[in-house]
């Protein structure tokens, strides 16, 4: 099995995942605007960690960092697995 043939739940720390949706600032990364851009549909980001919510712990939670056009990571995203895919799932970024 390649990595293209993973679905998320097989994912661990250090796996490609890309948004699946644009993801916005929810006011959970303080140094960001509140409703700002964190990365468009498509956008390829990397698994930092794999928890849940106290309130919620049947529920996965995926930290991740995206790529900005600079090619730099940025700061880490809480995000639900609605808003991920992998590589077979990959919605290509628009072209900018």
């Amino acid at each position: 099995m390649d990595l293209s043939e993973l679905e998320l739940g097989q994912l661990g720390p250090g796996d490609l995942v890309y948004a699946a949706a644009d993801i916005y600032n929810d006011g959970g990364i303080p140094d960001l605007a509140e409703d700002a851009l964190i990365a468009a549909a498509g956008t390829r980001g990397v698994i930092l960690n794999i928890g849940h919510l106290e309130e919620d712990p049947e529920r996965e939670l995926y930290l991740v960092r995206f790529e900005g056009a600079d090619a730099e990571l940025g700061p880490p995203a809480g995000c639900w697995p609605e808003e991920l895919g992998t590589v077979s799932q990959r919605v290509p970024a628009e072209a900018g």
